[in-house]
């Protein structure tokens, strides 16, 4: 094995881009499904756009946790 340095994915990493969407799409949502006027005889008398927006959190959250908890470490190629 060689003495190559190493450094984390960051920003690249896909799961930090999903999950950033994710989380946006989920404060949307839950903004939404908190103050938006609701619908609920369309969707059965469920506020769906408040589940799906807590939903949307969590997993986005999950992937983010995810990301931190386990980072891609990505070799450093040298001109040696």
């Amino acid at each position: 094995m060689s003495n190559r340095a190493k450094h984390a994915a960051g920003t690249l990493d896909i799961r930090n881009v999903i999950g950033a969407l994710l989380l946006i799409y989920g404060v949307i949502l839950l903004a939404m499904g908190l103050f938006g006027d609701g619908a609920p005889e369309k969707t059965g008398g469920v506020n769906a756009n408040l589940w799906a927006g807590i939903a949307l959190l969590v997993v986005g959250g999950g992937f983010a946790a995810w990301a931190k908890a386990r980072p891609v470490v990505v070799p450093v190629k040298s001109d040696e």
